[in-house]
């Protein structure tokens, strides 16, 4: 009896090894080009480019900047990839960064699908006297975007 069980748990772990196992559908198609909008700014920020370099353009009311290469700065977190620019800079009173949150976006079988997440401005002061660099330095702005996420041939 022990053999007839331990022949048929046999061919049953056979029959499970041969049976094929499916591809998964469910595969990831990752976004390479972003375009946001909100409250007079625009965003557009390809991870690459024909020269094979990351670019990010940023267009609000007064101004429109165009950044490539080191002058991007990117740090994968928990919350989504945060992609910085320095959007104004000044000898003795500090600079502005914008930094785009980035979430985890899979097209799945499109190439374009909607996306929401935040712009945030910081102002991070700096005195060229000592007594006033105290307390607290750095001040946010957060923005709603919306947008797309796409994948572009470049």
């Amino acid at each position: 009896m022990q053999t007839r069980n331990l022949l048929a748990s046999f061919t049953f772990g056979i029959t499970l090894a041969a049976i094929p196992v499916l591809q998964s559908y469910a595969q990831e198609a990752v976004p390479n080009s972003y375009q946001f909008q909100g409250n007079n700014l625009s965003i557009t920020y390809d991870t690459t480019s024909f020269t094979g370099e990351p670019r990010f353009n940023y267009r609000d009311r007064k101004q429109t900047l165009n950044f490539a290469g080191d002058e991007i700065r990117t740090v994968d977190t928990e919350i989504g990839t945060l992609v910085t620019v320095t959007i104004k800079k000044t000898v003795d009173t500090g600079n502005t960064t914008f930094t785009l949150l980035i979430p985890r976006v899979n097209l799945g079988n499109n190439n374009e699908v909607k996306v929401e997440t935040k712009g945030i401005t910081t102002t991070n002061r700096f005195s060229v006297i000592p007594q006033f660099n105290q307390e607290q330095k750095q001040t946010y702005t957060t923005i709603n975007l919306k947008g797309t996420a796409q994948a572009v041939a470049f």
